[in-house]
C-alpha cells in the first residue's frame, strides 16, 4: 500500500517539477511569450494551493479510496490533455486540471498512509519513507524533465503520467481499504469551502507576483486584502456552522498546530534557497541545467538520508530536539552559502553547503509532519493531511516572493558591471532565508512537545464502529 501510494505521490512531485525545464520547448512551440508560458506554472500552483484544504475534509467525508481515485483519473485525463494541447490557453487550462488532481491525491494519500500506521515507531518510519519519496521527486523532476525533453519531446512530461496512473488506478481497488466516517451526517459546508479555496488561491496569486512588481504594488495589495476579508468571512461562517469544514477544536492540538507552522518555514526555506541558488548557477556561474540538477541531487541524497534517519532518532528521543536539529542545518547551509557564493564559487564548498541543506529539509520535514498528525482521530487524517500540504505549499510560494523581491532589491538596476554585480544580491537573500530558517528552531523549541502529544478530548479517536471499512481485506 505504501508502494502503490508513494508512487502516485511521487508522480506529483514529478510533475510540479518536471515542466520547469520543458518551459523553453513549450515556448517555441507555441512562439509564445515567456510570461504566458508561465501561467502553466502559476495556474498549476493556485489550483494545487487553493484545494488542498477542502480536498482533504471531502477525503475524510466521502471516503479516502474513492476520493483518491477520483484524483487519479482526473490526473490522467489532465495529462493527456496537456500533452494533446493545440495551444497556450489550453494547456494552462489542462494544467489547471493537473493542479486540481494533486490537490485531490495528496492528502487523500498521505491520510491512508496515517491511518495504515500506528502512532509512534510505525507511522514515524512511513512518513521518513514519504519525505524521502517527496525530496527524490523534486530533484528527479528537473532531471528527468530535461531528459525527456531532448529525447522525446515536451509532450511526454506530461502523458508518462497515463501508464502510471492506469496502473495505479487498476491496483488502488484491489490494495486500498475504503473508510469514512459514518458517525455524522455528510453535511457540506459550501459556503465555507468557497471562502478558504478562495482566500488561498488569491494569496497564493499575490505572492507569486511579488518578485516582479514589489511588495507595494496594487496587484500585489488588491488579492492580499481580498484574501484576509475572505479569511475573516471564513472564520465567521465556521463558527456559524453546524458541520464546519474546519472544526476548530482540531486546531486546540498544539503538536498539530507547532507541526504545520515548522512545515509552512521549512517550505519557505527551501523554495527561497533553491530560487536563489538556481538563480546565481545561471546568472553567475554559467551553469546549464543538468550540471545543477547534478549538483542538486547531492541535496537530495541528503535529503532522502536525513528523512529516513530521523523518524528512527525521533521515536527514541522525541520531535522537539530532532526538529530543532534539522531547522538548525537549514539555517546553517544558507548562512555558510553567504560566504560561499561569489563569482568564482568553490565547487566543493558549494556541495558541502547543500548537502548540510538537504539533511536538515528531510528532518525538519519528517518531523514537523510527526508532530502535525500526533494525536489526530481517524475521522480528521484527510483534514489534518489537507492542512499540512497546504501549509508547506503556501510556504513554498512565500519562500520564492521574499527571497526573489529581496534579491530584486539588492540587484543593480541595469546590470552594468557584469553578472558578478548580483552576489552581493544573492548573498543578502540567502541571510534571509536562514533567517527564516531560525523563525523554525523557535517555533520547534517552543510549540513541540519532547515526546508524543497527548491524545486530548478533541483529538482522541472515535470508537472502532464510527469508521466503517467497505470491504474487509482477505
Amino acid at each position: 500500500m505504501l508502494v502503490l501510494l508513494g508512487t502516485a505521490f511521487f508522480m506529483t512531485i514529478l510533475d510540479g517539477t518536471s515542466l520547469l525545464t520543458a518551459l523553453p520547448a513549450i515556448e517555441r512551440e507555441f512562439r509564445a511569450h515567456g510570461t504566458v508560458v508561465n501561467w502553466a506554472v502559476t495556474a498549476y500552483a493556485l489550483a494545487f494551493a487553493g484545494l488542498l484544504l477542502l480536498c482533504g475534509r471531502a477525503a475524510d467525508l466521502l471516503g479516502r479510496r474513492r476520493v483518491f481515485l477520483a484524483g487519479m483519473s482526473l490526473r490522467v485525463l489532465a495529462s493527456l490533455g496537456c500533452g494533446f494541447a493545440p495551444s497556450v490557453e489550453a494547456l494552462v487550462a489542462a494544467r489547471a486540471l493537473q493542479g486540481v488532481s494533486a490537490a485531490i491525491i495528496a492528502p487523500a494519500a498521505l491520510s491512508m498512509v496515517m491511518n495504515a500506521f500506528a502512532e509512534g515507531a510505525e507511522r514515524n518510519r512511513a512518513l521518513g519513507i514519504w519525505g524521502g519519496i517527496g525530496g527524490f521527486g523534486a530533484t528527479a523532476g528537473l532531471l528527468l524533465g530535461g531528459l525527456i525533453t531532448d529525447t522525446l519531446g515536451w509532450q511526454w512530461v506530461f502523458w508518462i503520467n497515463v501508464p502510471v496512473g492506469v496502473v495505479v488506478l487498476v491496483l488502488a481497488p484491489v490494495m486500498l481499504i475504503e473508510s469514512r466516517n459514518q458517525a455524522r451526517a455528510r453535511s457540506f459546508d459550501l459556503a465555507g469551502a468557497l471562502t478558504v479555496t478562495s482566500a488561498l488561491a488569491l494569496f497564493v496569486y499575490a505572492i507569486t507576483g511579488v518578485p516582479d512588481v514589489g511588495w507595494s504594488s496594487h496587484h500585489v495589495l488588491g488579492p492580499l486584502a481580498g484574501a484576509m476579508a475572505l479569511t475573516g468571512l471564513f472564520v465567521v461562517i465556521e463558527r456559524r456552522s453546524k458541520a464546519p469544514l474546519v472544526p476548530f477544536g482540531v486546531l486546540r492540538s498544539r503538536s498539530l498546530v507547532g507541526g504545520d507552522l515548522l512545515l509552512l518555514v521549512t517550505g519557505m526555506a527551501v523554495d527561497g534557497m533553491l530560487i536563489v541558488l538556481t538563480a546565481h548557477a545561471q546568472s553567475v556561474l554559467g551553469w546549464s541545467p543538468v550540471r545543477f540538477g547534478l549538483t542538486a541531487a547531492v541535496m537530495t541524497v541528503a535529503a532522502v538520508v536525513g528523512a529516513l534517519v530521523c523518524q528512527r532518532v525521533v521515536t527514541r528521543v522525541g520531535v522537539r530536539p530532532v526538529a530543532t536539529v534539522g531547522t538548525a542545518l537549514l539555517g546553517g547551509a544558507c548562512l555558510l552559502l553567504t560566504r560561499v557564493v561569489s563569482e568564482h564559487s568553490s565547487p566543493q564548498l558549494l556541495t558541502f553547503a547543500l548537502l548540510v541543506f538537504g539533511a536538515g529539509m528531510g528532518t525538519a520535514t519528517v518531523c514537523a509532519q510527526i508532530a502535525a498528525f500526533t494525536g489526530v482521530a481517524e475521522r480528521h487524517s484527510g483534514l489534518a493531511a489537507g492542512l499540512a500540504d497546504t501549509c508547506f505549499a503556501v510556504g513554498t510560494a512565500l519562500g520564492v516572493a521574499i527571497a526573489g523581491s529581496v534579491v530584486a532589491a539588492h540587484a543593480p538596476t541595469p546590470v552594468t558591471a557584469g553578472p558578478q554585480t548580483l552576489v552581493p544580491a544573492h548573498q543578502t537573500a540567502f541571510g534571509v532565508v536562514g533567517l527564516v530558517a531560525a523563525l523554525g528552531v523557535v517555533i520547534a523549541l517552543a510549540m513541540l512537545g519532547r515526546r508524543s502529544a497527548p491524545v486530548t478530548k478533541e483529538t482522541a479517536a472515535p470508537p472502532v464502529d464510527q469508521t466503517v471499512p467497505d470491504r474487509i481485506p482477505a
